[in-house]
């Protein structure tokens, strides 16, 4: 059973996770801008767990104070776009798609501009990658069943036994050639559905040096999380 409560000193949403094989107070930070998480065994009464949390309070403001900053998608935000930084610009005017004018991001209409930049995203991901993957499968001579864009968070891309692969949209903030390394990556699992030496080494005959887009993932792919468009 999941439930939340505010803990208003300092002022921390926390989500009570009940879980019947807890023995004890497990207390971790969630993703940047979503609190706490709060996992306890079933039961136990709400005064407890506003005195534990309380104990607790200091730890859990240092601790979100050391987290990244989660970044509104808003009027004057900075967001990269193939990893080149641009500021948004909302504009009056009748609706359009978005449009990139030197280091600005344009978007005209004055409904919120984080959902409607999503999609704008979505599909300059969808029209970039999805060329891309159909590309490296045929250099591989394998047949790709179909490309899903999906908000992700565990992993930036996937490939089933069927040839359908899945990418994060949120891969067109990152640089091109991280996109492309995605993209390469997925599609090498067309050939091996694993990673052993094997694996690698269809990787490395599609993008020779792949190894520094992977460790720029490694470094700074979590960053790309932190840009909210609700």
């Amino acid at each position: 059973m999941t439930r939340s409560l505010q803990l208003d000193e300092p002022c921390i949403r926390v989500r009570l996770n009940e879980n019947r094989r807890a023995r004890r107070f497990t207390l971790r930070l969630a993703e940047p801008g979503e609190g706490a998480v709060l996992t306890l065994p079933p039961g136990v009464p709400m005064t407890e767990v506003r005195m534990f949390l309380l104990r607790h309070s200091d730890w859990l403001a240092k601790a979100l104070a050391r987290q990244p900053q989660v970044v509104w998608v808003e009027d004057g935000a900075i967001l990269p776009v193939d990893g080149k930084p641009v500021q948004i610009r909302q504009i009056d005017g009748p609706r359009r798609p978005p449009i990139i004018a030197g280091d600005l991001l344009e978007i005209q209409g004055r409904s919120p501009p984080g959902p409607r930049i999503a999609v704008w995203l979505k599909e300059r991901a969808r029209a970039r990658m999805v060329p891309k993957v159909q590309d490296y499968a045929r250099q591989v001579g394998r047949r790709v069943s179909g490309v899903t864009l999906k908000d992700t968070r565990s992993r930036w891309g996937s490939c089933s036994t069927a040839g359908r692969v899945n990418l994060s949209w949120r891969l067109a903030l990152a640089p091109v050639e991280i996109q492309d390394y995605v993209a390469a990556h997925e599609v090498a699992h067309l050939v091996e559905m694993n990673h052993s030496s094997r694996y690698w080494a269809v990787l490395a005959d599609l993008m020779p040096g792949y190894e520094r887009h992977r460790q720029w993932l490694k470094a700074q792919g979590r960053g790309l999380h932190l840009y909210r468009f609700e």
